[in-house]
């Protein structure tokens, strides 16, 4: 699953450990999110999208579901 934490964490200036400490995980656990080498349980989606102020579906992009 594509995702879009990486950039929009950037853009509200946040670090991975900051968004990791709101969210309640480990920083490692939102760089490998951020690197596509694990994907998120629904909670903790809903979790990264609302701390970043972004619909989940917006932040995560299904790789089935991407515009050709």
């Amino acid at each position: 699953m594509d995702n879009g934490i990486k950039e929009y964490r950037e853009k509200s200036g946040m670090s991975q450990g900051k968004l990791a400490e709101i969210c309640n995980v480990s920083r490692q656990t939102i760089n490998a999110i951020e690197n596509k080498k694990y994907d998120p349980s629904l909670q903790l989606a809903f979790d990264i999208a609302k701390k970043l102020g972004v619909r989940v579906d917006v932040l995560f992009i299904s790789k089935g579901d991407e515009q050709k």
